[in-house]
């Protein structure tokens, strides 16, 4: 079947993910080929103190993605869509969506960027005896308990951004079991929220404004694969403004930015892993046990099939690139031309492969907000030198992208060194890895491991929810996620493997040395400015 006759006769998938600063939407078919893509851009925006995306930007933003989409498919096959095979969303991880019982939001949506539940998320981990980050939604539901919280006795349900654009367009309330380890600590063996810590949480919580049973308030719990429901008439036109969209299409279960970037880089069997490397950057190993003892720096997470996960998860990467590659951008300006963007980034991000090992003694800081891994509540991008050291171009360069990978270094450190976690090899995706070679070989002089990059890995994480949803509609009979990933949609295509350099490793320790050091540098310019 061509590719028209297939978008036409709705046998086409289509994955969709909100990420930090882009919305994006990718069409395959059944073997995971990109047949179309749309996107929005946006931005979070803090308010009140709060990283917040409001309910205008969420559906807004969905709607002019779809629709870029639907131009996209207009211009390269002259046809309209009407339907699909099945359709999967995914989002942001964490954060705190809470409505009350005639589903109204209670407060602003408060996303994984925010650093302001640290007193919960310190008293969870201690009566759990498990980590629970401050980004976790569980965290932030605690947090407004111990805070008083107005709209805490009116909580009817809470969820994540996924969970929330899937319950709107289906009417169920489900996630994926990969986004619900981001909301409330799994059981392996069940497969569902640990049942012992729910009855831990409702014996802190007795007697508090919070008068519910946590169970009653958390979406269902779904692994990749399963029935999460179908498309109403009204999410059909919520989603396609258009109008031409049909109900009726079923929806695989909702999940997480982190489990799409497992599943986008074929990394969901044991001793596989990845780095998802954009706005933020974190990464992922499957384990094959449990970690000896509970580290703050790790996550206990999920695959969207269940398996053993540990996270390490920084909220910032690129973004302080981002601000450096733009003030070249109105260098260009300022001489009157007028730069290609991505040239530009490619050029610069090159350049930092013909700088020193170790950065020329140059030393960065990429908060633009807080750090919990290395103990940052808030953030002030900070650069700083000697007049001894080697202030160059390419050093610079190399410098905020060694800054960049700086803090996941500090917690896969933990994995490979302390816990030994073994890994054959760790898969790239995301902006980071988007120039050849370069956050490839920083990344694998990092962690002392091979990295391998795909070339469908530059789909990033819509990409790997469509793959979810072609999974639920396409699987054979008892066929493991794994199992079709590695049989149908790779089908042995392992990418462009790169092997550590150990002058880049040695490099990227004496950058480590003083990076460690300089963290007081960090916090006085933090609490001074």
């Amino acid at each position: 079947m061509d590719k028209k006759t297939l978008i036409e006769q709705g046998k086409a998938v289509l994955g969709i993910e909100f990420g930090s600063t882009r919305i994006k939407a990718v069409l395959i078919d059944d073997k995971g080929q990109v047949l179309a893509s749309g996107g929005h851009g946006w931005e979070n925006r803090l308010d009140n103190g709060i990283w917040t995306y409001t309910l205008d930007d969420i559906w807004g933003g969905l709607q002019d993605c779809y629709q870029d989409l639907l131009k996209d498919v207009k211009q390269k096959y002259d046809t309209d869509i009407t339907s699909f095979a099945s359709i999967g969303f995914s989002a942001m991880m964490h954060g705190y969506l809470a409505f009350d019982k005639k589903g109204e939001l209670l407060v602003p949506f408060r996303t994984w960027r925010n650093t302001i539940t640290g007193e919960a998320a310190g008293k969870l981990t201690e009566a759990f005896n498990y980590n629970i980050p401050q980004r976790w939604s569980i965290s932030h539901l605690y947090q407004a308990i111990l805070n008083k919280e107005s709209h805490v006795p009116n909580i009817a349900f809470f969820t994540t951004l996924a969970g929330y654009v899937h319950w709107k367009l289906t009417g169920r309330k489900v996630l994926g079991v990969g986004d619900a380890s981001g909301m409330f600590p799994i059981d392996i063996s069940t497969g569902n929220y640990d049942a012992g810590m729910i009855e831990k949480f409702d014996s802190l919580t007795a007697g508090t404004g919070f008068t519910g049973k946590l169970a009653d308030i958390l979406p269902e719990v779904l692994s990749a694969g399963e029935d999460a429901g179908t498309l109403t008439e009204e999410g059909a036109k919520l989603l396609d403004t258009s109008g031409r969209l049909k109900a009726g299409i079923p929806l695989c279960p909702p999940e997480g930015d982190a489990g799409t970037g497992m599943v986008a880089t074929n990394s969901v069997a044991k001793r596989t892993g990845n780095i998802s490397a954009g706005t933020s950057i974190f990464a992922m190993v499957v384990l094959e046990k449990e970690l000896s003892k509970v580290y703050p720096e790790i996550d206990l997470v999920t695959t969207p099939d269940g398996a053993l996960v540990g996270m390490v998860h920084c909220n910032n990467c690129t973004s302080e690139i981002n601000a450096w590659v733009n003030m070249f951008k109105e260098f260009y300006e300022l001489m009157g031309q007028t730069p290609d963007m991505n040239e530009l980034f490619t050029k610069l991000y090159s350049v930092a492969l013909k700088g020193d090992a170790d950065c020329g003694g140059l030393l960065s800081y990429n908060y633009v907000s807080g750090e919990p891994v290395t103990g940052f509540a808030d953030g002030a991008p900070l650069f700083v030198r000697t007049a001894k050291d080697k202030f160059t171009l390419a050093n610079v360069m190399r410098m905020h992208l060694y800054s960049a990978f700086a803090t996941l270094k500090v917690g896969l450190d933990i994995l490979f060194k302390q816990e030994h976690v073994e890994v054959d090899e760790m898969l790239g995706h995301g902006g980071y890895f988007k120039t050849k070679d370069v956050g490839q070989s920083f990344a694998a002089a990092a962690i002392h491991a091979p990295v391998s990059v795909m070339e469908t890995a530059g789909e990033g994480g819509a990409w790997g929810m469509a793959l979810l949803a072609a999974y639920m509609t396409g699987k054979s009979a008892g066929q493991s996620l794994g199992a079709y990933l590695s049989d149908v949609i790779f089908a042995g295509n392992k990418g462009n493997r790169m092997e550590p350099k150990e002058a880049d490793i040695a490099g990227f320790e004496a950058f480590m040395e003083k990076y460690r050091k300089g963290l007081d540098i960090e916090k006085a310019a933090v609490d001074i400015l």
